[in-house]
């Protein structure tokens, strides 16, 4: 690709995705410069200690990944995703009250402040419930909740563990969905792929052992798909919905550094190639160049 825009990396460490995308990024032309999140220092009168077009963020860390986003975007870097982006999708209230306010649809939650007025709320959706810790990912710290006893017992513990993970009460209906979720990979405005998570177990995270499968991305679920990631400010996103038994879909959470190893060859979507010409035409647009299609024959 000829001139082609100052792309970075941020990255934590290089994991098969990052490989996956610098290889991406080398196919069509583009070099990458690594960011180094544990090496990296922002100097807040001098700016981003880096001035290329577009960074994408890769950070396994969410604090550095939002305050390096803040500090990027602040000095005039564009970035995939943005601080904006980051801010809501790594907060599951802040992206359920977004979600909300675009209309899309969500599985019933109330958020509570202390033990009290959590089991209160508990009560009130009835059980089974999850409990979320606002903060969090890979399916950590969730609990399905199914009585009250054992609702008194989670949030006694939480109570004493204190921390600000704990504080706060966020607590979802149980959608009895059929044995498996599914996630859609959005890339801009488009639902590039989707696969399905089948679990016996009621977490169907790949990371916790789900298995994936392809799943047909209808009309129905791409525009409910980009119709999430246009509520948390767009990008590039993975969305993880529900299946109710009644045959509608919920959207559960967005997540803003997705992970996508396992999807690739389940979907036969060259995801990184597509994370990668979205990337070159954000950094293009930032540098004030034409938006070319950046992709290179094999």
């Amino acid at each position: 690709m000829s001139n082609p825009p100052r792309v970075g990396m941020l990255v934590s460490r290089i994991r098969v995705e990052e490989k996956l995308l610098l290889e991406a990024f080398k196919h069509r032309g583009v070099p990458v410069e690594r960011l180094d999140d544990r090496k990296i220092v922002f100097d807040l009168q001098a700016g981003a200690p880096w001035s290329g077009d577009v960074v994408v963020e890769r950070c396994v860390n969410h604090s550095r990944a939002l305050y390096a986003l803040r500090l990027l975007n602040d000095s005039g870097v564009a970035t995939v995703n943005t601080y904006e982006v980051a801010s809501v999708c790594g907060n599951k209230l802040e992206t359920s009250s977004a979600l909300r306010r675009h209309g899309v649809p969500i599985p019933r939650c109330k958020v509570a402040f202390t033990p009290e007025s959590a089991l209160d709320a508990i009560e009130e959706i009835g059980y089974p419930v999850v409990l979320k810790p606002a903060v969090g990912s890979w399916g950590r710290l969730l609990s399905k909740i199914n009585d009250r006893e054992a609702a008194e017992a989670i949030l006694e513990h939480k109570e004493v563990l204190g921390t600000y993970h704990h504080s706060v009460f966020y607590v979802q209906e149980f959608v009895n969905k059929p044995a498996r979720d599914i996630r859609t990979f959005v890339v801009g405005d488009e639902t590039i792929c989707a696969i399905y998570r089948y679990s016996d177990h009621w977490i169907t995270n790949t990371a916790r052992g789900g298995r994936a499968e392809n799943c047909p991305v209808t009309p129905e679920l791409n525009r409910l798909s980009v119709d999430a990631a246009n509520a948390v400010g767009g990008g590039v996103v993975a969305i993880d919905l529900l299946e109710t038994r009644e045959g509608r879909m919920l959207v559960n959470e967005v997540n803003y550094t997705m992970e996508f190893r396992n999807s690739i060859d389940t979907t036969g979507v060259d995801i990184p190639g597509r994370i990668a010409e979205y990337v070159i035409a954000v950094g293009a647009r930032a540098a004030g160049r034409p938006v070319t299609h950046a992709s290179v024959d094999a």
